[in-house]
């Protein structure tokens, strides 16, 4: 692993795991983590972006998050057992896979290491428990809203979406139906509250 595979993370602790680990490299569209399977490994993205998602036997999709660099995956393999959820590359994706017995071996010899795999685990939860609050206390409308104001960047004195989203993908994200998010879109355009030009969105 070189200073250049770990130019885009920031974080020590996340580079030192990193440092650990072997490069890899992945095309968009990879499926590399499948749920259900047994953990051996975890992954310090290092470039590109990759989905978390779960899915029912019907093949019916949620989206858990979208990692970019310098975010670790897969580190509940220190328990070794079965993988929560799959991953699948968005783009060209160079991360740096890490073993169980290397992963363990560093919460166990860096205190501080462990505190900040700690926080990172602890993050995650606070934002799986903020996603099962919304689907379960917020309608479809709500959680539209909410991803996309999340996902909101300052660009140009507009307020634009920074991903360009199909409905479907929106849908996956917000546990909704395709059609249920077309008709919310409908009327958060006619409202004036969102635009949409070439699937790229402008909150109004």
């Amino acid at each position: 692993m070189t200073d250049a595979d770990l130019a885009q993370v920031k974080d020590p602790g996340m580079r030192l795991l990193a440092s650990l680990g072997w490069l890899h490299r992945m095309q968009p569209q990879t499926v590399f983590v499948n749920e259900g399977e047994t953990a051996d490994s975890a992954y310090v993205i290092l470039s590109g972006r990759v989905k978390v998602f779960a899915s029912d036997p019907e093949g019916t999709e949620i989206v858990l998050n979208i990692c970019g660099p310098g975010e670790c995956i897969g580190d509940m393999a220190l328990d070794g057992g079965p993988r929560s959820a799959s991953v699948m590359t968005l783009d060209r994706v160079a991360c740096a896979v890490v073993s169980r017995d290397a992963l363990r071996k560093a919460v166990a010899e860096d205190p501080d290491f462990a505190l900040r795999l700690i926080t990172t685990l602890i993050r995650r939860n606070r934002i799986a428990t903020s996603k099962i609050k919304g689907l379960a206390l917020q309608g479809v409308r709500e959680r539209v809203l909410s991803l996309l104001e999340g996902l909101a960047v300052e660009r140009g004195g507009q307020r634009i979406v920074g991903e360009k989203l199909s409905q479907i993908e929106i849908a996956n994200r917000v546990g909704a139906s395709r059609d249920m998010v077309g008709r919310v879109f409908k009327e958060l355009q006619a409202e004036g509250r969102i635009r949409l030009e070439k699937r790229q969105i402008s909150l109004g």
